[in-house]
């Protein structure tokens, strides 16, 4: 992860010298979510560590697994010990003096974007990820845990109707809380109907790196 993070926040960082923020949401209107939480795939794309990096400069504590079972986010923080292996990754920072292992999620968070490498090294095909993640969303919905959408990998993250990319879309971003997008990931206006049509709180950003100052302020309450 540390070489992960100086590539990608090099260039983040440059962006944010020339940075003029289009944010579509106002900040009286983006919503506020609780600590602890998860961050997770949606499609094993390597934007989950784009996510994950956004988050450790936001300072938000999370818990990280890229393809949690049911019993591991029942389990809740902590993930019930369960370590990493091959085809899955775990990483454990939530601070364990605010909240306790076992302490149910209050939030998740999906990165979302399709790579058939990263599903295949899952042992998951497209349809399989696409159930996992809609019984996930089940359970968030059933428990009334938040969800929050992102999509930060712009155009190449997306793709024509029916595609992987898009299939992953389609799973989680109609039933997300909030959806946080750049706007290279909104260029067809896709996720601006998305929101109008579920009633969606949408966060439109430019750069990834504004994402950081969102989340301080979707968790401001518990951070």
């Amino acid at each position: 992860m540390k070489n992960f993070k100086q590539i990608i926040l090099f260039p983040l960082a440059i962006g944010l010298l020339f940075l003029v923020s289009v944010a579509n949401t106002a900040a009286a209107d983006i919503p506020k979510s609780s600590l602890p939480v998860l961050t997770t795939s949606a499609g094993q794309s390597a934007d989950v560590e784009t996510l994950n990096v956004i988050c450790e400069e936001a300072g938000v504590k999370y818990d990280y697994c890229d393809v949690p079972t049911m019993d591991l986010i029942k389990a809740g923080v902590g993930l019930a010990g369960k370590e990493s292996g091959p085809g899955f990754h775990v990483e454990l920072n939530t601070d364990l003096a605010a909240f306790p292992k076992g302490t149910p999620y209050k939030t998740i968070i999906f990165a979302i974007g399709a790579s058939l490498k990263g599903m295949g090294a899952s042992g998951l095909t497209v349809n399989a990820e696409v159930k996992r993640l809609s019984e996930i969303i089940e359970y968030c919905k059933q428990n009334k845990i938040f969800i929050i959408a992102m999509h930060a990998a712009g155009t190449s993250g997306r793709g024509a109707p029916g595609s992987d990319n898009e299939k992953m879309i389609d799973a989680v971003a109609p039933f997300a809380d909030y959806i946080i997008i750049a706007a290279d990931s909104n260029k067809d206006g896709r996720f601006d109907s998305i929101a109008k049509d579920k009633g969606i709180p949408i966060t439109q950003v430019e750069y990834a790196l504004e994402i950081v100052d969102i989340l301080k302020q979707v968790f401001e309450q518990t951070m």
